[in-house]
């Protein structure tokens, strides 16, 4: 920036350009009395990000200073808009008052008419630090992770610094990505320098993820000694801790957020999903962005936001043990059966405010008394539902935990009670939320103010009697504090040197006077109002600190919360679409009755239309299906929707099925749909063929893969090659569970070879030229694609229908002459039985030759012709006499 070599800054320049220094990479928030300032390229990038007015102020190195402000009590929205594009902002704030500064230049010897009010950085703002209502989205959570690599190993350090909720967790380095798609972190933080950082993360210096600082950052956060009590954690783990615990330092400039002790989260406990089947199955959000058409959107029925967000981490993970499923769902059919007490349930906890994030606000002392009266009133109604639950009748095992978290918060609900008023404001600076009767001397302060503005009223009414002007007025602003203001006709009397008025202020249509009486009425206001502030300010401090104190079971009562919210939202959408309750066993089998897609039904329920049912059958000796048919006719939504059942059914909710027998699935796989990644120069084939290995490599026999037109992007006889190849590896390398779609009707000899495929399609008829789609899957290989009939349905111009009609008939009577592109394939071996086939490896001889074709002679020293010379050596074999 070439303004900051201006060789002899203002004091305020200096003094912002150091700031501006320390903010690093962070846009600078300098506080101005009620503005927050921006200048330079910052003034740029927020004028244009915001829409606001950039203009100048004064000049540095010889040019005008670009400039622009937002207002300091509507800051919070403008921050949002800068966090939601991408920036991070450093908050500049007065750290002293005028006359502190004053005091300050005269113990330096400065004079007092040039000190300059002193400002620190008190916070960075950044995506994953937030915990300002304002600045988040009440139904998502908000997730900061760091990473951490060690022997190998990625340790995983996840929190959602709004709740405090913190989760450690380690992975091989080839898992990272289906982890970070899992968390679906708002910022993640690496070691600087590591290569395997994802694209924007925020790297920090390596010594702050030292796992021996970390396990003793994690100590002293909590006050123990040891960490045994929370869980067995990795040095890996301990290493991400100890930077994301730094980093959170860094930015709070030494004040912590609230961090719940840590949770181990095993990788062999939920179910694995890549990046590209979260994005394939759109479970928490649509290919269009949002919550609409994403499976989230068509499941959530919560009333509160911390149920939202628990659903989303439920559907995002779900788990791999039986018993765990089956209390879930034990909650779900509880409140299922019981309609009118889970309707009252659903009216209480609809009332009952975001306990989680209310305490993460205050722990952070960012905290206001509306945060106090939150947890207040969320405390009691937990209180009121436990007693309404403690006497329920056949209570699941869950039900029954929750229960218990509900309660033992008595003392502090009382304490709030009778120290906050019923609705406490969100700013604690003009006082007012400690109420009458819990402090006496702040009582009478408030006596004290009362009457003296009694006294200026009584006054007012004295002085329009005494005057005879009938319009004059005390007010009050904050420049003048309170004066006596009559019209400018009647200023005259009140100008008299012993009218017993001082002359303030003249305006355009009125005077401004103070007298010696109300001067003293308002000294005593003001007096008084200062006092109570004071106390209201250290009433405040002392709740805080008793809410700090019981912070770990608050989190557990609102978690406890979150959970029967869940359970009550999933019995609702159960109620709602008829949904059933899963069966879930440990075989490797899958059987679903009159199975529907959640998001499409519900699109198609909007315009009256009903969705087709269909089934899906698989066990160990009918695995793999093989299905046909045309565009449109279902075959992607069959494959979804069954997708979404088995992890709906392990996320512990109904699923839109008649019946469901779900056998555990451990890796859930969607090659459906593809797109051009351009940024990273990948072609729709490309993604396809990544994607695609992912699932060879990563599959196991207890895995459920869905695959979608694998081939179709390359020429027909490469596509079909690949289709055929990797249906063969699904079925006899991986043996796992498989819908395979394709419109390849060569593939359909795959059933004479391999006794766990059956072929089956989706129905479809022409009825007078034009085609009728049915959604309903039916045994037995698909007769034809009906793809001009799609082109015509599409809009496609007759002419040209009408040429591809021929082209393919002539192409129809090749292939009935010739045997078709397929011709021969049913004397190919089983992919099993390719071994023999396979080319032999290169003996000693020839990867010697290899090796002395590829060296460069000319490049080599001696030294390294040398050492190359017996490294050929040690690779020839030894001679056997």
């Amino acid at each position: 920036m070439a303004a900051l070599d201006d060789p002899k800054p203002t004091p305020m320049m200096a003094q912002y350009l150091r700031l501006r220094e320390e903010a690093g990479d962070a846009l600078l928030f300098y506080r101005m009395g009620d503005f927050f300032e921006l200048f330079f390229e910052d003034a740029k990038t927020a004028a244009a990000i915001l829409d606001i007015a950039l203009t100048t102020r004064g000049e540095h190195g010889g040019a005008p200073i670009p400039m622009c402000g937002v207002p300091v009590h509507s800051a919070e929205s403008y921050l949002a808009r800068l966090i939601k594009a991408g920036c991070r902002v450093a908050i500049a704030e007065q750290v002293e008052r005028p006359d502190e500064a004053k005091a300050r230049a005269k113990r330096e010897g400065l004079p007092s008419s040039k000190v300059l009010v002193g400002r620190a950085i008190v916070r960075l703002v950044t995506a994953g630090t937030l915990t300002e209502e304002a600045l988040l989205e009440p139904r998502r959570a908000n997730v900061l992770a760091a990473l951490a690599e060690l022997r190998g190993s990625i340790g995983i350090a996840a929190v959602d610094v709004s709740t405090g909720a913190m989760v450690l967790e380690e992975c091989a380095g080839d898992q990272l990505g289906a982890v970070l798609a899992r968390l679906s972190p708002s910022e993640v933080v690496v070691p600087e320098d590591w290569e395997h950082g994802p694209e924007e993360a925020i790297y920090r210096p390596r010594t702050t993820f030292a796992s021996d600082a970390g396990a003793e950052r994690l100590k002293a956060v909590h006050g123990v000694t040891t960490l045994d009590a929370f869980g067995d954690f990795t040095r890996a783990m301990l290493s991400a801790a100890g930077g994301l615990v730094a980093y959170l330092d860094h930015v709070g400039r030494g004040s912590l957020p609230l961090l719940l002790p840590p949770v181990v989260r095993e990788s062999a406990s939920t179910m694995a999903m890549d990046a590209a089947t979260r994005g394939s199955l759109e479970i928490l959000e649509s290919a269009q962005g949002g919550r609409a058409g994403s499976l989230i959107g068509a499941v959530d029925r919560c009333v509160t936001g911390a149920g939202s967000r628990l659903l989303a981490e439920d559907l995002s993970a779900p788990l791999l043990d039986v018993a765990q499923i089956e209390a879930r769902l034990a909650l779900v059919q509880f409140w299922r059966d019981r309609p009118i007490e889970r309707a009252s349930l659903r009216d209480i906890l609809r009332a009952i405010p975001d306990l989680g994030r209310a305490l993460g606000r205050v722990v952070a002392g960012r905290g206001s008394p509306r945060d106090l009266g939150q947890l207040r009133d969320g405390l009691s109604e937990a209180a009121r539902l436990h007693h309404w639950l403690a006497g329920a009748p056949d209570q699941p095992a869950l039900l029954a935990e929750i229960t218990a978290r509900l309660t033992g918060h008595g003392a502090l609900t009382d304490l709030l009670s009778r120290a906050v008023v019923p609705s406490p404001p969100t700013e604690r600076s003009s006082g007012g939320f400690i109420a009458d009767g819990y402090d006496a001397a702040l009582d009478e302060l408030r006596a004290i103010s009362g009457d003296a503005r009694r006294a200026i009223a009584a006054m007012e009414a004295r002085y329009r009697e005494e005057t005879g002007i009938a319009s004059l007025k005390i007010r009050h602003n904050g420049v003048l504090g309170y004066f006596i203001e009559v019209g400018a006709r009647h200023a005259d009397p009140l100008m008299a040197p012993d009218s017993g008025f001082t002359h303030r202020q003249t305006m355009a249509g009125a005077v401004r006077f103070n007298s010696l009486k109300l001067h003293e009425e308002a000294a005593r206001i003001a007096e008084a109002g200062g006092h109570a502030l004071a106390a209201e300010e250290a009433h405040f401090e002392e709740l805080v600190g008793e809410v700090v104190a019981a912070r770990e079971a608050i989190a557990a009562t609102a978690a406890a919360l979150a959970r029967l919210d869940v359970g009550a939202g999933n019995a609702e959408r159960a109620a709602e679409g008829d949904w059933c309750r899963p069966d879930i066993a440990e075989d490797a089998g899958l059987a679903i009755t009159a199975g529907r897609h959640p998001v499409v039904e519900a699109a198609l329920a909007k315009s009256g239309e009903r969705f087709v049912a269909n089934d899906c059958h698989l066990a160990s000796d009918n695995r793999l299906w093989l299905i046909g048919g045309p565009n449109m006719g279902g075959k992607s939504t069959f494959l979804r929707q069954n997708a979404l059942i088995v992890l709906l059914a392990q996320a512990g909710v109904f699923v839109p099925a008649s019946a469901a027998r779900i056998g555990l699935v451990d890796r859930l796989f969607s090659r459906v749909g593809a797109a051009d990644n351009l940024a990273r120069g990948r072609s729709t084939f490309m993604v396809e063929m990544v994607e695609t290995a992912a699932i060879l490599a990563q599959a196991t026999p207890r895995s459920f893969v869905i695959l979608d037109e694998v081939g179709r992007g390359t020429s027909t006889y490469d596509g079909l090659a690949l289709a055929w190849a990797v249906a063969e590896a699904v079925h006899s390398q991986i043996a796992c569970r498989c819908l395979f779609a394709t419109h390849y009707h060569e593939l359909a000899r795959l059933a004479e070879t391999c006794e766990a495929l059956s072929l089956h399609h989706v129905r479809a008829r022409e009825w007078q030229g034009d085609l009728v789609l049915l959604h309903e899957l039916a045994d037995g290989p698909a007769d034809r694609s009906y793809g001009l009939a799609v082109a015509r349905l599409a809009g496609v111009p007759a002419p040209v229908v009408a040429r591809a009609k021929a082209v393919l008939a002539k192409l129809e009577a090749t292939r009935e002459a010739t045997g078709g592109i397929a011709a021969g394939l049913g004397d190919l071996p089983l992919f099993a039985n390719l071994r023999s086939a396979e080319p032999e490896p290169a003996s000693p001889e020839q990867q010697l030759a290899e090796a002395l074709r590829a060296a460069d002679l000319d490049a080599l020293t001696p030294r390294e012709a040398l050492d190359l010379l017996y490294e050929w050596k040690r690779g020839l074999p030894r001679d056997k006499a």
